[in-house]
């Protein structure tokens, strides 16, 4: 009896000895836990999006001073309004329970002002409030959907425009026939990890290739990006997906023919200068009706990089993103020239020919400190055939006959 005692009252003690140790436990494990509380996955500053640049001064400007909104996104209010109606419905996403969607309004403000000015990640996070993570994929998500819904304004021309382009190299240019000039340019980006010398380029720096055949009317018709810096224009342009139809004669009207530089091989399909020295004073004429239609690509390039800043610098982000900054920044470039050319382009932005004083007024483009790079002349391949001679030398011969325009002889003087 007493052997039962005993051992009641030693249950009763472990028992009383195991609640207090687990109470003592549990105490150290809640303090540990507070000691060792999560971090927040966000910075609170960053958290506060309503004292971000898309809530104050980008909605200030918008409200109260339009030309600054412009200057800042390169569009207009009633433009970026019109352009965040079309993308919503590919950049908006759904809240979740560990935080709120961003907005598409903010999400467009931000690229765009990243690509009308060119800056970093981190004064772009600390303005918009906005984490470097998230500007890194939505950057490339906004380029995608604006090309996207502006693609009708940058597609290759059917039979019918390419007719009317031809109408227009005829009445402003007076080169008939011609149906666009065609030229490459450097995107200089910083060089990708363990990319060798494939984007090096003999400027010294790193870049892939911009192809593009532009229009009488400042427009890129087709472009041609992603191509390795230390390519030259010939070769980028065979290796294209424009090269083929043009061999085929399945692409430009009859007789249609594109103008280029000496970097372009010639062909019945592509017009480009006499090379050689101690030239004709008919084959001068000939390079001057040329190089004055070809002047409209130059100007077109200079006109996208002068408006779109993030071309003034090494773009530091992935290749894949970067081609679809040049992409998006394209088709921008084509719908405002189409849509509001007096605004986007006014006259003193490109070049202009004085033919009373036989002078040419250099667009402000051309004094921008860093204008896109020029590719690297080449002569490989371009032994050109009898037949595409014989094209230019017939233009040669309508240039100083039936087409002459009264100050072409000043023009080369």
């Amino acid at each position: 009896m007493a052997e039962t005692t005993y051992s009641d009252e030693l249950k009763k003690a472990v028992c009383s000895i195991t609640t207090v140790l687990c109470d003592e436990l549990l105490e150290i494990c809640e303090e540990e836990s507070k000691k060792r509380k999560r971090k927040v996955w966000v910075r609170n500053w960053m958290d506060k999006k309503k004292c971000g640049a898309s809530e104050t001064i980008i909605r200030e400007l918008r409200d109260n001073d339009p030309l600054e909104f412009k200057s800042v996104i390169r569009l207009t209010p009633e433009q970026f309004e019109e352009l965040l109606l079309k993308i919503s419905p590919i950049i908006s996403r759904a809240d979740t329970f560990m935080r709120p969607a961003l907005a598409a309004r903010l999400k467009l403000e931000l690229t765009l002002a990243f690509l009308a000015s060119g800056t970093n990640s981190r004064i772009l996070s600390v303005m918009f409030r906005v984490s470097k993570a998230s500007i890194s994929n939505m950057i490339p998500e906004v380029c995608d959907a604006i090309y996207s819904v502006l693609s009708d304004y940058i597609k290759v021309p059917n039979l019918k425009e390419w007719e009317e382009i031809q109408f227009g190299f005829n009445e402003k240019w007076n080169f008939p026939g011609c149906c666009g000039a065609i030229d490459g340019k450097h995107v200089v980006i910083k060089a990708p990890p363990s990319a060798g010398s494939e984007y090096y380029n003999y400027k010294g720096t790193n870049s892939i290739v911009l192809l593009g055949v532009v229009d009488h009317n400042y427009c890129f018709r087709y472009i041609d990006v992603g191509s390795y810096g230390r390519n030259a224009d010939g070769g980028v342009f065979q290796y294209c997906d424009l090269y083929p139809l043009l061999e085929n004669d399945s692409l430009l009207p009859k007789g249609g023919v594109l103008v280029g530089d000496d970097a372009f091989p010639l062909k019945t399909y592509l017009m480009k200068p006499y090379s050689k020295v101690n030239l004709t004073k008919e084959e001068k004429i000939y390079n001057y009706r040329t190089s004055r239609a070809r002047r409209i690509v130059e100007n077109g390039f200079g006109i996208l990089a002068s408006r779109f800043r993030i071309f003034q610098q090494p773009m530091a982000v992935k290749v894949p993103t970067t081609i679809k900054i040049v992409k998006a920044t394209c088709a921008i470039h084509n719908w405002l020239r189409l849509t509001s050319p007096t605004t986007y382009t006014p006259p003193s932005c490109y070049d202009y020919e004085d033919i009373v004083n036989a002078t040419i007024i250099q667009g402000e483009w051309r004094s921008e400190l860093s204008q896109l790079p020029s590719m690297l002349r080449t002569r490989i391949n371009n032994r050109p055939k009898k037949i595409a001679q014989q094209v230019r030398d017939r233009y040669k011969d309508y240039f100083n006959g039936e087409w002459s325009v009264e100050w072409q002889d000043r023009m080369i003087k």
